[in-house]
């Protein structure tokens, strides 16, 4: 059985944290990580149509469709078709849910501060250099 190298240690740590980290504060809130995100993006980007919405949150269009019905009926999303060509569907916020996403990003950004509690601006600073570091080594070893 072979050892774990600190480079298993690393990766595996980085995985691990950001599976947590996508999911925590959606049970944080109460909320799926896909209506959290919907509700975010429609909030930050304003009317999207469908199509949008499966490629920025990498889900399928059926999970989008019933998303967006779920928040019609429940009075925080508004559909409807784009003029300029009927087979899209557009969805954006009502007033309702503009209320709720931007409590949604206020106790987002709350949360984020309480997740770095205890770690100083310099160690933050250099996580994200290692971060971008390995992003672009990822990015050289794809190039031919």
């Amino acid at each position: 059985m072979r050892e774990e190298t600190s480079e298993d240690m690393f990766f595996r740590e980085l995985a691990g944290t950001c599976a947590e980290l996508r999911q925590a504060f959606a049970r944080h809130v109460g909320m799926s990580p896909h209506r959290v995100r919907l509700l975010i993006r429609l909030w930050r980007d304003g009317e999207t149509s469908h199509s949008d919405l499966r490629h920025v949150l990498a889900i399928d269009g059926a999970s989008v469709t019933r998303l967006v019905k779920e928040f019609e009926t429940e009075g925080l999303v508004s559909r409807r078709l784009a003029p300029e060509d009927n087979r899209y569907t557009l969805a954006a916020l009502t007033a309702a849910g503009e209320r709720v996403a931007a409590d949604l990003e206020r106790s987002h950004q709350v949360y984020q501060e309480r997740l770095l509690d205890g770690i100083t601006a310099e160690q933050r600073e250099n996580v994200l250099d290692v971060l971008r570091h390995v992003r672009t080594n990822i990015l050289e070893q794809e190039s031919p």
